[in-house]
């Protein structure tokens, strides 16, 4: 079981608390999260990878085990305490400007 950690924004298209739990099947990757995400919360679809190129919108940024992980290959494998519920794989509206 993934723990997913969601931003407001999210948690309000979505339509659910700040943490959801997901089964991902094999192999555990940031793109296999989001799938496993957008199949359990339809409204999700577009709102973190773009429809079309299925890349990481600007705004959006992965975390795992306190680490950045948004410019890592999207295929690449999750750290095993996220895999395995220790850590949560946080999704993070990112904020700029000055």
């Amino acid at each position: 079981m993934i723990r997913v950690m969601l931003p407001y924004h999210l948690r309000t298209l979505a339509q659910c608390d700040a943490e959801v739990e997901l089964n991902v099947d094999p192999p555990h990757t940031a793109l296999a999260v989001i799938e496993a995400l957008e199949n359990k919360f339809p409204t999700l679809r577009g709102a973190i990878l773009e429809h079309g190129s299925r890349q990481r919108r600007p705004k959006i940024r992965f975390f795992a085990c306190k680490e950045d992980i948004s410019h890592a290959a999207m295929n690449k494998p999750l750290h095993e305490d996220v895999v395995a519920g220790r850590e949560a794989f946080m999704i993070v509206g990112a904020i700029s400007g000055g």
